[in-house]
This record gives C-alpha cells, sequence and structure tokens, in this order.
C-alpha cells in the first residue's frame, strides 16, 4: 500500500529548439522590423546553389545543421535588418566579431560598413577604407551573383562552438574593386569557380545566441582566384603594349578631373562620422544612412517579385526561400553523435534535438536588446558536374604566380573557367539577375574603362587605376549610388 501512495513526478518537458537553429530562414519571416530596403530580401536562388551544391548533408538536429543554420541567419540579420533591436541571433550586451585576431567589432561597426567591409582586410585588391557600403555589394555581388555558404565540420558544442566553413560560387562577370592604395583594381571574368574555407570559433549564451565570433580566414584566396594572373600593370612601364600606347596609360594618370572637386570631397568627409575610414574621393555613405533613404515613407521601389522569380527547393516542395525546418538535411538519416556540451543549460537542448529532430517543438526567441547595457562599448574597426556543351578545349594557361604547395593550382579556376567542367548549380537556375549579370562589362559595370582599353587585360589578369585619376573618381560614384531599380534586382539579395 505504501508503495501505491508514492506519485511519480511527472517528466519535464523538453525544451523548445529556438527557430534560427531550425530553419537558414527563420529570421525572413520576423514581423514589425526594418529592413534594409523596406522588405525582406530574397535568398531563394542562393538557398537553392547552397541545397544542390554543399559537401555536407548534415542529419536533422545535429550540432553541424544547428550551427550552419544560426550562422545563416545572423548573416541576414547583419546584412539586412538595420535596427540591432531586431537582432534575434546575437547576445546584445556581450556582442563582438573579430577577423584573423583583430581588434573585437560592435554590431553597430557591421551595420555602418557592411559585412563584406567587416571581414576583408585591405589588401592589393580590395580595402574597406576606400570601399563605402554600396560600393562593397557592387563590387562582389557584379561579379558573383551567388556565394552560398556552408558548415563542413564543427569541433567542439556549445558555450564555445569550433567549426570550419565553406563558401563557393562562380565568377560570372569582371571585378572592380578599391585597393589598399585607392587604385581602381578590374579583373577579366574568367567564368571559373571561386572557393574559399576558413575556421570560426564562436561563444553562445544558453539560447544559443552569439557572443564572442571570432574567425580565421585567408581573404587573399579569393582574389588569387579572381585574378590568377595578378595585376599586369604594377611598374610603369606595360611590356604588353608597345611603346607609344604604354605612354599614353602613363598619360592617363595626369588626368585627375576637378581638382577643387577632389578637395571638397575631402573637405566632406571630415565631416562625416567616420572621417578616418573614408579616403579623398570616397562618398561618405554608410549602412545607416542609406537603409534610412530606402525606408523613407514613399520611396518607390520596384517589388522584386517582379524582377526575380522564385525557385522551388526539391526536397520541400515549396519557395527556396521558405521557412521549412532542416531544410536541405536528410530527416530519414539518423541523428550523428554531437560533441557532448560543456553548458549544462544547453545540454537538455540538444539532447531534444538529436533525438526528436525534425518534431521537436520550435521556440521563437525574442530579441535580448533591452536587456544590454544602455550604452555598449564601440569597437575599432580594423559531386554533380555539368558539362558546357559550347566549351571548347581549355588552352595552355601558364602557371599563376600565386601557385604553390599551400594554395594549390590556382591557375585552374582560369580552365575551368573555359572548359566548363565543374560544379555550378547556378547554370539551371537562372532569373533576371542572372541575364543582366552574365551580359557584357560595359553593361554591368556603367563607369569609364580607360585603362582596360590600353591595357587590353586577358582573362584571369587584373589593371591598376591610379587613386587620383579621373576613372577611378567616376567610378566611385557610380558604385556608391543604389538606384530604384538596382535595389530589388541586385542589393536586396543575397
Amino acid at each position: 500500500m505504501a508503495a501505491a501512495d508514492v506519485q511519480t513526478s511527472p517528466a519535464e518537458p523538453s525544451p523548445a529548439l529556438p527557430d534560427y537553429l531550425v530553419s537558414p530562414n527563420a529570421v525572413f519571416d520576423d514581423e514589425g522590423v526594418q529592413w534594409r530596403y523596406g522588405r525582406a530580401p530574397d535568398y531563394s536562388k542562393t538557398r537553392k546553389v547552397w541545397e544542390e551544391g554543399k559537401k555536407s548533408n548534415h542529419a536533422a538536429g545535429t550540432l553541424p545543421e544547428m550551427v550552419e543554420n544560426l550562422v545563416k541567419n545572423w548573416e541576414v540579420e547583419a546584412s539586412f535588418k538595420t535596427k540591432l533591436q531586431d537582432w534575434r541571433t546575437i547576445d546584445h550586451a556581450n556582442y563582438t566579431f573579430a577577423i584573423n585576431g583583430g581588434p573585437p567589432q560592435s554590431a553597430e561597426h557591421m551595420l555602418k560598413v557592411g559585412t563584406y567591409n567587416a571581414i576583408i582586410a585591405p589588401n592589393e585588391y580590395y580595402s574597406p577604407v576606400n570601399s563605402d557600403f554600396a560600393s562593397s555589394h557592387k563590387t562582389f555581388k557584379r561579379m558573383m551573383p551567388t556565394f552560398a555558404w556552408e558548415v563542413t565540420e564543427v569541433y567542439s558544442g556549445p558555450p564555445k562552438v569550433a567549426f570550419k566553413w565553406r563558401h563557393w560560387g562562380v565568377m560570372k562577370n569582371d571585378y572592380v574593386g578599391f585597393n589598399d592604395k585607392g587604385e581602381k583594381i578590374v579583373a577579366k571574368a574568367h567564368g571559373g569557380p571561386i572557393e574559399i574555407y576558413g575556421v570560426t570559433v564562436a561563444q553562445v549564451d544558453d539560447a544559443v545566441r552569439l557572443q564572442s565570433v571570432d574567425t580565421w580566414f585567408d581573404p587573399l584566396d579569393m582574389f588569387r582566384q579572381i585574378a590568377p594572373k595578378g595585376i599586369i600593370n604594377k611598374t610603369v612601364m606595360n611590356r604588353k603594349v608597345d611603346m607609344e600606347t604604354a605612354l599614353d596609360v602613363d598619360d592617363l594618370v595626369q588626368t585627375n578631373g576637378d581638382a577643387k572637386a577632389a578637395e571638397a570631397d575631402v573637405a566632406a568627409t571630415k565631416e562625416t562620422d567616420h572621417p578616418e575610414a573614408v579616403a579623398p574621393g570616397v562618398p561618405s555613405n554608410d549602412g545607416i544612412k542609406i537603409a534610412e533613404t530606402h525606408n523613407k515613407e514613399g520611396a518607390n521601389f520596384q517589388d522584386p517579385e517582379d524582377l526575380i522569380p522564385k525557385h522551388i527547393s526539391n526536397s520541400s516542395g515549396q519557395p527556396a526561400d521558405a521557412f521549412v525546418p532542416h531544410q536541405g538535411a536528410d530527416t530519414e538519416k539518423a541523428a550523428a553523435d554531437s560533441n557532448p556540451a560543456e553548458s549544462a543549460a544547453l545540454q537538455p537542448v540538444l539532447e531534444a534535438a538529436a533525438t526528436q529532430g525534425a518534431s521537436m517543438e520550435i521556440s521563437h526567441p525574442e530579441s535580448n536588446f533591452h536587456d544590454a547595457p544602455e550604452h555598449q562599448p564601440q569597437h575599432p574597426s580594423n559531386d554533380r558536374t555539368t558539362k558546357s556543351e559550347s566549351k571548347e578545349e581549355p588552352t595552355d594557361v601558364p602557371r599563376s604566380q600565386y601557385s604553390s604547395p599551400v594554395t594549390g593550382n590556382v591557375e585552374d579556376s582560369i580552365k575551368l573557367g573555359q572548359t566548363g567542367d565543374f560544379t555550378d548549380e547556378s547554370r539551371e537556375i537562372r532569373d533576371a539577375v542572372d541575364e543582366h549579370l552574365e551580359s557584357s562589362a560595359d553593361q554591368v559595370h556603367p563607369h569609364a574603362k580607360d585603362m582596360e582599353k590600353a591595357v587590353q587585360p586577358e582573362v584571369g589578369e587584373a589593371v591598376a587605376v591610379p587613386a587620383e585619376s579621373e576613372e577611378t573618381r567616376l567610378t566611385h560614384e557610380e558604385m556608391s549610388k543604389i538606384g530604384a531599380g538596382e535595389c530589388p534586382f541586385l542589393m536586396n539579395r543575397e
């Protein structure tokens, strides 16, 4: 009888899994937030490319899948949510972001300069000091319509998550950017793949929100693949052209345009809130100011759906940017063993995810922005292969100056671009953006090309245009403007 009187305490319910760990598209449906261009961005093309081109297929509910989804949702928020209080994937009181051991950056900094400028260090091909928010997006999105991302390995579980990642795309059009000397750099498109790897160590809280994020990668790896033959006119005399043409190239340096206008640009930058981050001749646009302009009442921008058709996911049968739990994951596959969590508070979440998989209850955590101190510290910035039938056999491509046992055969990007003999998921997923970006460089890059005409670079070669030239000034001017048509057509997508 005594035994009958003993009541068994009910089992505690399993904790709900935050939605940003379940789907890469969780934050797209957030209501009441301010999006950079008045509405959520369009990631349908990139999600489709990721689904068909990823090298890892993480089982539903495993730590690698959750880490991948968390970072993808964070990237959407960092790129397109213009109010910090709308970011749900970070712990606002403790969030910092650092690259290659550099100084930690605040979320405010990333909002202003953009994700490209927050990640890439100044080098001979690109510099965030000489690129504003708008021009940074045009530099990379015009060249590479999609740049998919995946987690390949996870080395440790929460609260300190270490993982390796892969970024990949195809160089569809010319690269145009501004380097650490303020020069305009143009690299002729080779049509081949671009692929980079990196490692990130992220500290997370008990709600699996990002706190400190430290990333290590070689940014020059991407630029070596963009221009395998390097910058060919670094010297005063270009050996590829005759003496008379070479002198004409040097004359371009003397064409500096209106000196008074350049001086006015310098004076204007001194009045901005980032005078140290704006070089002479570089417009003083930042991401927050651009967002305010595009979110003004009455702003007239074309609806992205009118330009970019939605793509349907093979795995879900729904639009590729829809909220689909475990999109792209093999839900029939048994969950792999995850690394044991170091935090007791997180262990039940991970165990429930591993055992329940897609059937686990999903929560929608709100931003903890208002729980953070009122004034946060500001930190300084610092294998399916489709072959193209029309492609010919590759011509003899000389070994790249960047090739080595460490970097590999960098010139292979040019060879693969000639043959088409590489995985390019975007070939079968074409939309209005592809039609535009794969047209002539004159259409995609509507600015002066005097140096290109004088030097005549080949595929895989890059040329430098002097920082003080009129060509560079005009290019800055064009790339720093965002027209009504460019908002949904180019800027409001990954």
